[in-house]
Order: structure tokens, then sequence, then C-alpha cells
């Protein structure tokens, strides 16, 4: 069965050695997300990349890659988005939040 919808995609820019209350800020996110029974999250590391510091964070070996670029994406509706992101309003020191509309295609078993 194919399901269609409006929601809302929120894209968490952090780095991977970003932490909070002792384990990895976006291990912490994701846990919160589930937690909170947000629709679906994924999690993706760069290789590459730099936010408003301007370092330049990158994978190769000289660099030792101590602080790659993290994409923590979460999909949901805005009526569960809103409240999520005043959650992470104590989690995050350095970061950015992206929130743009997305139209949701779900293909579930059954009838």
């Amino acid at each position: 069965m194919r399901i269609e919808s409006s929601a809302k995609v929120m894209k968490i820019f952090v780095g991977s050695s970003d932490r909070w209350q002792g384990q990895s800020l976006w291990q912490a996110i994701l846990s919160l997300a589930k937690k909170e029974g947000l629709a679906g999250a994924s999690i993706s590391q760069g290789t590459a990349g730099f936010g408003a510091s301007a370092r330049l964070h990158t994978a190769s070996l000289v660099d030792l890659a101590h602080d790659l670029p993290v994409k923590i994406e979460i999909v949901d509706v805005e009526e569960r988005i809103k409240p999520f992101l005043q959650m992470l309003d104590g989690m995050l020191e350095e970061a950015l939040i992206v929130i743009e509309d997305c139209h949701v295609i779900r293909y579930v078993r059954g009838g």
C-alpha cells in the first residue's frame, strides 16, 4: 500500500567529536528522537566539510579524522518537529539546523 503526505525534514549538522552527557551528540539526538516517537531518523558521516567556524574537517590521514561532519536527518510532521527542536536547544553548542518541507511516500504491507 502506498501512502503520501506532507511533512518536514530536519537536518542537523554537528561534529563527530561533539558530546552530550558522556555520549556522542549524534547518538543522544537519535535516542531522543526515538524516545519521542518521531517518524524516522538517519545519521550520515561526511568525509569533509566546514561550518560557521570555517575550520575544515576532513578524513585525510594527515588530519586523523578526529572531528568529521555528521548529518542527522529527522522526518515527521511540523507539529512534532517544532517541540523536538525546542528539546535540542539545551543540547547544542555549535550546530546548523535546516528545516524543509518535504513530500513523503511510504510503502507499507497490507491494506
